[in-house]
C-alpha cells in the first residue's frame, strides 16, 4: 500500500510531501519526503502517528457520568470505589465483552490504535473461578479484534486490599488471583495470539497496596523478560502515607531502590511524587502514565509534569476510568493543568520557538507505545503502521496543525485511522 501525505509528523517534525510505502504484514516499509503522489492514495489532512492508550479498565466505561452525585461531604477516590465495585460485581462476561468492544471502538474513533487494558475482573460474579480461567482476559482481546484496536493485555495480581498483606475484602473477590494465577492468564492469552501483531501481554501489578513485596518480585521474575509491566502507584495521598507507616519510603523511592526500573516499566499515575522521586523516574527510562481526565475526575492531585518534561522524563496517556475517551482532551489537560498550577503558559516545550502541541502528541506517542510493548508511536521505517488524518484540508496545513489540533479543535476526532496497516476508520466512521 502506498499513501501520499501533504503533511506528515516525522520523528524529526513536521514534514511535507511525504509518501509512505506499507509492507504486507503491516509495517512501514518506506518514507520519501519531499516525493509526489505517483500511484498513492493522497490523504488530504495532516498524517500524524497514531496514539496508545496506555492505561485502560474498560469495564468502568459503564459507569461513566453515573458518580457525580454528591454523596457526602467528603467524597473522594476512596468514596468512589464503592460506585465501580457495585458495577463490577455485575458484570458476566459477555456483558464485559460487550461493554469494552463498545468503549474500543470509541478509542479508534477518537484516534488511538492501542490500548493497555489493565485487567483484574478475572474471576465470576459469586467470587469462583471460571472454567477457563482466562475467560474474561479472552473476552476483552475479542472486544480489541472486533473493534480493530490493537491491545497489550495486562492480566493484574490484586492479592490484597492495603499495605501489608491485608485480606481482601468483599467487594473484592472477583479480582483475587495469586501470582500463579495471573502468569496463568497471561500465557494463555499469549498463546490464543501468538501470530496476531495487533496483540501484546504485559505483566502486571494492580498496585503496591494490592501485592506484597515477594509477590510483586515472584510476578517481575515469572514474566518473559521482554514484556512491558504495569503498575498503579502513588496516586493518593493516603496511600503514600500507608505504605510509608510499613515500609519508611515513600512508594516511588521504594520501588526504584528495589527494582532495576527500566524502560520496561510503567507507572501510572504517580501524581504524588517528590523531586527526587521525579528525578529518579526520569532517569530510570520508565513511563509514567498520566491520565488527566480521571486524576481530575477523582482527585487525585497533579504529576509534577514541567520539571520532569525537563528532566527528559517518558510519559504517555491513557483513559483510566473511561469518563472521556479522547487523546486530545488528555494532552489538552494535562498542558492545561500545568499552566493552572504555575501560572505560566507552554509549560510542555522547553525550547523558545518549539511547538507545544507537537511536543505533546509526538512523546506521548512514543511514551504509549513503550508502555504496550508496541513497534509503533513514531512514522517510521520499521515501525507499525498505526496512523491518524485529520480533517484539514490541504489549504489547512500549516507548521501549527499541531498546536490548532490540540488546543483549538471542535473536531477532536480524526477523519482516517489505521492500525497495523489496515484502515479501522475512514471518514469518520468505523470500517
Amino acid at each position: 500500500m502506498r499513501l501520499f501525505a501533504r503533511q506528515a509528523l516525522l520523528p524529526e517534525g513536521l514534514a511535507w510531501d511525504v509518501l509512505l510505502e506499507l509492507a504486507s504484514d503491516g509495517t512501514i516499509e518506506r518514507i520519501v519526503p519531499k516525493s509526489s503522489p505517483r500511484d498513492a492514495e493522497q490523504l488530504s489532512g495532516a498524517v500524524l502517528p497514531g496514539m496508545a492508550n496506555l492505561h485502560s479498565h474498560a469495564f468502568q466505561r459503564a459507569m461513566a457520568g453515573s458518580a457525580e452525585r454528591r454523596e457526602s461531604s467528603d467524597d473522594d477516590f476512596w468514596s468512589w470505589r464503592h460506585a465501580m465495585y457495585a458495577i463490577a460485581e455485575t458484570l458476566d462476561t459477555d456483558t464485559l465483552h460487550d461493554i469494552a468492544r463498545n468503549a474500543y471502538r470509541a478509542m479508534v474513533l477518537a484516534g488511538y490504535t492501542a490500548v493497555a487494558e489493565f485487567h483484574y475482573i478475572h474471576r465470576d460474579p459469586s467470587g469462583a473461578w471460571h472454567a477457563e480461567r482466562a475467560a474474561n482476559a479472552l473476552a476483552l482481546v475479542a472486544a480489541a479484534r472486533e473493534a480493530g484496536i490493537a491491545i497489550c493485555l495486562l492480566p493484574a495480581l490484586y492479592a490484597h486490599a492495603d499495605v501489608g498483606g491485608v485480606a481482601l475484602r468483599p467487594e473484592q473477590r472477583r479480582f483475587a488471583g495469586t501470582v500463579d494465577d495471573v502468569l496463568e492468564i497471561a500465557a494463555a492469552v499469549r498463546a490464543a495470539y501468538a501470530h496476531d501483531g495487533d496483540v501484546t501481554v504485559g505483566a502486571c501489578a494492580h498496585s503496591l497496596r494490592a501485592a506484597t513485596p515477594e509477590q510483586l518480585r515472584a510476578l517481575v521474575d515469572g514474566a518473559p523478560p521482554d514484556v512491558p509491566i504495569h503498575l498503579h502507584i502513588a496516586e493518593q495521598t493516603r496511600e503514600v502515607h500507608a505504605f510509608a507507616a510499613v515500609f519508611k519510603q515513600r512508594p516511588v523511592a521504594w520501588l526504584l531502590e528495589n527494582y532495576a526500573v527500566d524502560g520496561r516499566w510503567c507507572l501510572v499515575h504517580a501524581t504524588q511524587v517528590d523531586q527526587r522521586e521525579r528525578n529518579g523516574l526520569a532517569a530510570s527510562g520508565a513511563v509514567v502514565g498520566l491520565c488527566p481526565t480521571t486524576e481530575a475526575n477523582l482527585g487525585d492531585g497533579v504529576f509534577p509534569f514541567g520539571p520532569y518534561l525537563r528532566d527528559n522524563g517518558c510519559f504517555g496517556i491513557g483513559s483510566d476510568s473511561n469518563v472521556s475517551i479522547s487523546p486530545v482532551e488528555e494532552l489538552r489537560w494535562l498542558e492545561y493543568g500545568q499552566r493552572l498550577i504555575t501560572r505560566r503558559r507552554i509549560v510542555a516545550a522547553a525550547n523558545d520557538g518549539a511547538s507545544c502541541g507537537e511536543v505533546l502528541y509526538s512523546r506521548a506517542a512514543r511514551g504509549g507505545a513503550q508502555a504496550c510493548g508496541r513497534a509503533s508511536g513514531a512514522l517510521a521505517v520499521g515501525r507499525r503502521a498505526d496512523l491518524i488524518v485529520l480533517h484539514e484540508s490541504d489549504e489547512d496545513c500549516t507548521p501549527a496543525v499541531l498546536d490548532r489540533y490540540i488546543f483549538a479543535t471542535d473536531r477532536a476526532a480524526p477523519r482516517h485511522v489505521m492500525v497495523g496497516g489496515r484502515w479501522r476508520v475512514r471518514d469518520g466512521a468505523l470500517v
